[in-house]
């Protein structure tokens, strides 16, 4: 497995297969790049693809620092930006799902000479006082769990505790026609159960105000300040952290967004509907 240059001393290890216009596909929590194990085949004849795993996950770097100088999102934009340089990738077609999602808005945001379109599931801008319905509010209860040094302690290091808990979400936010094998849970324990490996995913979490007080701020930019990099959402009926009917506000935030709806998916799109994933991505290389 290749391994880039370091960006502030993080290392990404990645995958690189195909030949083409280059695609770039950023994994969340908690998974890693073989969540898009599936969707790479599927544009094997149409792009490069380049999977990295992100700081903190998978067989990238893992350094005890604190979250915002390793793991916020400027940091990891900075460490897949890098690997866009070092393999001499140009404008990419940029996708990524859950946390993957907010690194890829980011990138676009801050250089969006380098992303001639993103593919993307939520979150996405717009949710406002929404994120406060009681039904909704309540499934953010692991983002302050995972603040907390507690979190650590309990599960670092402990592949049974690890592969109980990350169990959870792959089961709870998945839809109702997917359940995680059990191969595929004994892989992300493997991964996530090393000594200080869940720590460092939960980077992430320990950075800035958290969605809700982000969330509660937000405020739509101007119109020559919205996002002008063409915007793909893919938008799951079944993941209970973000109800579909959030998608009415994405045109205040981009200048060029459509949405594709996916009635039987669930959070983790990679893997419950690869094959919408994969033809959104090629939509894009089609129309940008």
């Amino acid at each position: 497995m290749p391994r880039s240059s370091p960006v502030d001393g993080f290392s990404l290890g990645y995958d690189r297969t195909g030949d083409g216009p280059p695609v770039v596909l950023l994994h969340g929590w908690p998974g890693g790049r073989g969540d898009y194990r599936l969707v790479e085949p599927l544009l094997a004849d149409a792009a490069e693809v380049v999977v990295p795993d992100l700081r903190g996950f998978g067989e990238s770097d893992k350094h005890p620092v604190p979250p915002d100088e390793g793991y916020d999102a400027a940091a990891q934009a900075r460490s897949v930006t890098g690997l866009l340089d070092e393999l001499g990738l140009g404008p990419v077609v940029l996708a990524g799902y859950d946390i993957g999602s907010r690194i890829a808005q980011t990138i676009a945001r801050q250089s969006p000479e380098r992303v001639r379109a993103l593919v993307v599931t939520p979150p996405m801008p717009g949710a406002g006082r929404r994120l406060l319905d009681p039904d909704v509010l309540t499934e953010f209860w692991y983002q302050n769990f995972h603040r907390l040094e507690l979190s650590g302690r309990l599960l670092d290091g402990d592949r049974d505790a690890v592969r109980t808990y990350l169990q959870h979400f792959w089961t709870h936010w998945s839809g109702p026609s997917y359940a995680p094998v059990d191969a595929d849970l004994d892989r992300l324990a493997d991964t996530y159960g090393q000594p200080g490996a869940f720590t460092s995913s939960i980077g992430w979490y320990r950075v800035g105000p958290g969605i809700l007080t982000r969330g509660l701020a937000e405020q739509a930019p101007s119109l020559d300040e919205r996002l002008p990099v063409r915007t793909h959402v893919l938008w799951p009926a079944h993941d209970p952290l973000f109800p579909a009917a959030w998608s009415d506000r994405l045109d205040e935030f981009f200048a060029d967004v459509s949405v594709t709806e996916l009635p039987d998916s669930g959070h983790f799109v990679p893997i419950e509907a690869p094959e919408e994933f994969a033809a959104a991505i090629r939509r894009a290389l089609r129309e940008s």
